[in-house]
């Protein structure tokens, strides 16, 4: 069922010498070991450290940051069953079952012989056909526990993981394995990016256009940012342009990893073309010669498909020295990818990772447009921020700037799933209203929406007229629909377990404060709060909020403040009432017991058969 295992040493050598012994390429490096080695051997770190010239303790550093890289072995065949609350609701516990019957191990459990692990993995962008898990590195969407059963039957049969998505998988061109493998469920086409798109019009405009004219077109064009944070990208690439600097750089943040978000796997699929002729237009704008497509390493099914694009691309003569005649317009990329850290889609921790760092947040100032990559000026564009650039070039910024709202520009991609009938991708106008797009995903039984992913806000019936734009509803695209039968404090309980998980652990705010957190949403869920439960969730989450150092930290209470604002009836209906003041069920012995492993000693005080 699996091949020979290689030497981890040999593995390192070979990787090492593949970057040019680069140690800003630590992670590909790693990410080759964990795939030939399945997993990160001691002699890999050690011979790997002195290649790269760094010590093993930075390596293993590195190394233990990822999920996906692994310190302890792992199955030469590793099956990730994505856990995320969608899959939850669509099945998760049969098909855990099942796989867990048809394997004979337990969740995070290896095989006797190695040869299969079993793991959970947070979000992997398939909500629109869930459940779903990555086999390696091929993904399997719309699992039922008998589809679950075959394919773990089939891989112990010595069935190869791309044999689970098709019998000729071989004989398919790269772009044929993506579309086998996953449907993108394009539920309706707008006028910008998913109709019809002629390719290279924006370059070719740009290429009769000075540097400045092309932002200045970007800048008329009111295109934001639309990643969630809404910056204008005009004056992001007009601050990198202006910086004095003997290098700047392009790169794509294609690491969508908000539970609930998606779009960026349609387009990287359907539109990965007018994504890299984006990325050139930037280019060309801000005097910037190398790129970085940073694809999250969930989507390393996409890792080929792009490859060949990009090879394409450069035969043509869109990519590479002298782009389209031009004298001096140099520009070409490089895939990095990820390896399973949210963190790493903030950008200065998406900067950290294409250094070879631990994914971890950057201080800020200097911003990225003035030291970012190596210490370069860098602009960090989403995908589809990218993709609006290309077809703005192309058609004109009045064209895109009539569309919307005054204060948001353009169309949207909106991933849509959760209890609906039409889970998938809609591409309408900044200013459509939940109602609207409720409508149009059949999701008349919707009782609550979570727009923006976990770090959004969840909105009940009463809000559903509101509209999705930057001055009233901002989302990075998600919108998870939950019908009356989900339980309000389960959903805010997982997603404060995915922040909990996800935290980098730089700051304490963010590390300690989301634990508290979702210890003090334990005791709503087990009946044993009151109403200084209450206040303390809101002083908690502001302390959070106001002292952590990057947008996980200031964003992750947001599953608790919005609902507390919105279905305060669920909180309210499990408090119970405290006439002294005081939580008559706080658990002492359950409090002190971490300080007990800590201190490895015990309580004179309430250790009550404590004996000297």
């Amino acid at each position: 069922m699996h091949a020979q295992a290689e030497l981890p040493d040999q593995v390192a050598d070979e990787a090492c010498a593949r970057v040019g012994n680069d140690r800003h390429r630590l992670l590909d490096v790693l990410l080759t070991v964990q795939h030939r080695c399945r997993w990160i051997a001691p002699a890999a770190i050690d011979r790997i450290a002195a290649r790269l010239g760094l010590t093993a303790l930075a390596v293993r550093g590195v190394a233990s940051f990822y999920s996906f890289l692994s310190l302890e072995p792992r199955g030469h065949i590793t099956i990730r069953l994505c856990d995320d609350i969608i899959d939850r609701h669509a099945g998760y516990d049969g098909v855990l079952a099942a796989f867990e019957d048809a394997l004979g191990i337990r969740l995070g459990g290896i095989s006797a012989d190695g040869a299969v692990s079993l793991d959970a993995t947070p979000c992997i962008g398939l909500c629109d056909q869930a459940p779903a898990a990555m086999v390696n590195d091929v993904v399997l969407a719309g699992l039922t526990p008998e589809r679950a059963r075959d394919a773990a039957r089939a891989l112990k049969a010595g069935a190869r993981p791309e044999d689970l998505v098709s019998p000729v998988f071989d004989s398919l061109s790269a772009h044929e394995r993506v579309r086998a493998a996953v449907a993108n469920n394009i539920r309706l086409s707008g006028d910008v990016l998913l109709g019809e798109v002629p390719r290279e019009a924006g370059l070719r405009r740009a290429l009769a256009l000075t540097p400045e004219q092309i932002i200045a077109a970007i800048t008329a064009s009111g295109l934001r940012g639309c990643g969630g944070a809404g910056f204008p990208a005009g004056r992001k690439w007009e601050a990198a342009a202006r910086e004095a600097a003997a290098r700047r750089f392009i790169i794509c943040n294609a690491d969508e990893g908000e539970p609930g978000t998606f779009k960026d796997r349609v387009l990287l699929t359907e539109r990965p073309h007018l994504l890299i002729e984006g990325m050139t237009i930037a280019a060309r704008a801000v005097g910037a010669r190398e790129g970085i497509l940073y694809l999250r390493g969930e989507y390393a099914y996409l890792r080929d498909h792009l490859e060949a694009v990009l090879a394409e691309r450069r035969a043509a003569g869109l990519l590479g020295v002298g782009i389209l005649g031009t004298p001096g317009f140099d520009f070409d990329i490089r895939l990095q990818l990820g390896a399973g850290a949210y963190i790493c889609g903030e950008e200065g921790a998406l900067i950290s990772s294409c250094e070879g760092l631990r994914g971890e947040p950057k201080t800020r100032p200097p911003f990225p447009v003035q030291r970012g990559y190596l210490g370069f000026p860098t602009v960090v564009n989403s995908v589809e921020t990218l993709c609006h650039a290309a077809r703005i070039l192309d058609r004109g910024p009045e064209w895109f700037f009539a569309m919307g709202t005054p204060g948001s520009h353009g169309t949207k991609l909106f991933s849509v799933s959760g209890d609906c009938r039409a889970p998938g991708i809609y591409e309408l106008p900044y200013g459509v209203s939940v109602q609207e797009l409720l409508h149009l995903a059949g999701a008349e039984d919707a009782a609550a929406v979570q727009v923006g992913g976990p770090s959004g806000v969840m909105i009940g019936r009463d809000s559903f007229h509101r509209q999705l734009s930057f001055d009233d509803l901002a989302t990075g695209g998600a919108i998870i629909v939950f019908s009356g039968a989900r339980n309000i404090l389960e959903i805010v309980d997982y997603y404060l377990s995915f922040f909990v998980h996800e935290s980098c652990g730089y700051c304490t705010p963010c590390r300690v404060g989301n634990v508290f957190l979702r210890e003090a949403i334990a005791k709503f869920r087990n009946g044993h709060a009151n109403a200084e439960d209450v206040a303390y969730l809101r002083s908690l989450s502001a302390t959070i909020i106001e002292t952590s150092r990057c947008g996980l930290g200031t964003t992750s209470p947001n599953p608790v403040l919005s609902t507390l604002a919105h279905f305060p009836l669920v909180y309210s209906v499990v408090t119970k009432p405290s006439d002294d003041g005081l939580q008559a069920t706080f658990d002492i012995q359950s409090a002190i017991e971490n300080a007990r492993g800590i201190a490895k000693r015990r309580s004179f005080v309430f250790d009550r058969d404590f004996s000297q």
